[in-house]
């Protein structure tokens, strides 16, 4: 396999603060890889800096065999590298498919015909496409986080703690609609903090530790190595 995602020595942060320090991550093609740590490790920031929304002050993001470090957030999205952020960040006045529209416009005529799909493999919002999108569940709201990510049809999908605050039913159902992405042949970069759930998906995985990677290896290795199942998995 080849990389389709491929970052070296990446450097970020915000104002005075560096968060990342030359952290180097790769993401092949097709495949899910995992980006597991503690609260404040840069999981998020590393997502942000990849989809252009964080500076970076040093390294080299390689996307698609295209040096894509300088670019910013709207070309990196019009290239196929698509960010699904924490807090879900839905507009809250529009409808559920106002704001699949909003980000099917993204993609152009293609994104937009996207949309009816969309709603067959999520019922929840078809049956809620006419609401306002502030009055959905927590869950319901994820849902449309990545339903909106995938109507840009993404090359590379960055999900950011897409569990995060969701009862252990809806956790599943976000799982379940993870690996069947990668079963269409997404490449997934996935931070999670249910670092369980995430390594038993992955293809491969890396432990953030203070901005820096600490261990790297496949989904399984790392499940059971020593260190990540005391740190993270309850051992």
């Amino acid at each position: 396999m080849s990389a389709l995602l491929s970052v070296t020595g990446l450097r970020a942060g915000y104002g005075n603060v560096e968060v990342l320090h030359d952290v180097n991550v790769e993401l092949e093609e097709g495949t899910l890889c995992a980006i597991v740590g503690a609260n404040g490790a840069g999981k998020t920031t590393l997502l942000m800096a990849l989809a252009g929304l964080v500076p970076k002050r040093a390294g080299r993001v390689i996307f698609d065999g295209n040096d894509v470090t300088r670019l910013p957030s709207h070309e990196l999205v019009r290239r196929g590298l698509v960010l699904v952020p924490g807090g879900r960040r839905m507009l809250p006045q529009m409808t559920v498919e106002e704001n699949l529209q909003v980000a099917a416009a993204a993609a152009g005529a293609p994104g937009f015909a996207r949309i009816p799909g969309l709603l067959d493999r999520f019922p929840i919002l078809q049956q809620r496409r006419a609401l306002p999108a502030g009055s959905l569940s927590g869950g319901e709201q994820q849902l449309l986080a990545i339903a909106r990510a995938l109507a840009i049809a993404p090359r590379a999908l960055l999900l950011d703690e897409p569990s995060m605050g969701l009862a252990p039913k809806l956790v599943d159902e976000i799982f379940a609609i993870i690996a069947a992405e990668r079963a269409r042949g997404t490449s997934i970069l996935l931070v999670e903090q249910n670092a369980r759930r995430a390594l038993a998906l992955a293809d491969r995985a890396y432990v953030l530790e203070r901005g820096r990677v600490v261990l790297s290896g496949t989904g399984a290795e790392l499940a059971t190595h020593r260190d990540v199942v005391a740190a993270y998995l309850g051992g």
